[in-house]
């Protein structure tokens, strides 16, 4: 029985996706049109492929063995026809989705900004929140270019690469009473603090860093966003713990002090990912070389 390589980017999308609905429209075609190739797909490869229930379509044991399969055979593929195109940024007026979490947006997207209207003027960038779900920011589906941030697990049809690192450092008002250059561990811990409660693995990552080192800390006031923090601290005696990339950006305010944590919480990593459709694609090649650079720039 003949077939075409359609059907196959038809059963990726349903395997990633789990909805009809959210595959065809992935797939720029109508829901008739996605069921019947679906059907077709289960008269070639006799078995039901996805079965329809309370939260989704379904894979079954046979569709989760040949998941990885098409999906290296059709990221092959894309690799040899994308290859031989080129890519001029100069040129280009695309627009790219790309989900950062909280830090990754203070920090880095104002410099990627920045390169881009420097060597790619004409391409649109619009950001999505990454919280803690990966599925809702669309690189699973493909249809966002990059999600930046920290992964636990993520799924196999995902290429992670690492950016950079980043420690942690306190900050307190300038004039705060009973701080100077230094904060002790008994100070740190009879203090009250702000807490910056970003969705995401940040906020457990500092949690989990104060845990291995037997630090408490009394949270006072939880904010959501790391632009809270700076009016809270300059206007009480509280003290905040924040990625020492983000205090950088606070060394101009004369309202605040930046010193060093009372001990050594370590480091955290900062990652990027992208589906693995985009991984030969010279547009995202060249974004993610782009944003590589601007990392070590940092």
């Amino acid at each position: 029985m003949r077939y075409d390589l359609n059907l196959l980017r038809v059963f990726l999308a349903l395997m990633e996706e789990r909805s009809v609905t959210r595959a065809a429209d992935r797939l720029g075609i109508t829901q008739p049109a996605l069921s019947n190739s679906l059907n077709r797909l289960r008269d070639i490869l006799h078995d039901p492929l996805f079965i329809r229930e309370r939260y989704g379509m379904q894979p079954t044991p046979k569709a989760e063995e040949l998941a990885p399969v098409i999906m290296e055979a059709i990221g092959q593929l894309d690799g040899l026809v994308f290859g031989q195109q080129a890519f001029d940024p100069t040129q280009s007026n695309m627009l790219v989705t790309i989900a950062p979490n909280s830090y990754v947006e203070y920090v880095l997207i104002p410099a990627v900004v920045a390169r881009l209207q420097a060597l790619a003027p004409g391409i649109k960038l619009r950001i999505m929140p990454y919280g803690n779900d990966l599925a809702e920011t669309g690189v699973i589906s493909g249809t966002t270019s990059l999600v930046m941030g920290r992964f636990v697990d993520p799924p196999d049809n995902l290429v992670v690469q690492h950016l950079m690192d980043d420690s942690l450092a306190c900050v307190v008002r300038a004039d705060h009473p009973d701080i100077g250059d230094t904060i002790t561990k008994a100070q740190y811990e009879t203090m009250k603090h702000v807490n910056v409660m970003p969705p995401g693995k940040m906020r457990a990552g500092l949690f989990q860093a104060l845990d291995r080192h037997g630090l408490k800390r009394e949270v006072a006031v939880s904010v959501t966003h790391f632009l809270s923090v700076p009016e809270v601290i300059a206007t009480t005696d509280y003290c905040t713990t924040l990625p020492s990339h983000i205090c950088r950006r606070l060394l101009g305010d004369t309202r605040l002090k930046i010193l060093p944590t009372p001990v050594d919480l370590g480091t955290f990593p900062i990652d990027m990912a992208w589906h693995v459709r985009y991984r030969h694609d010279p547009a995202h090649r060249w974004l993610r070389t782009m944003i590589e650079e601007v990392a070590r720039s940092v």
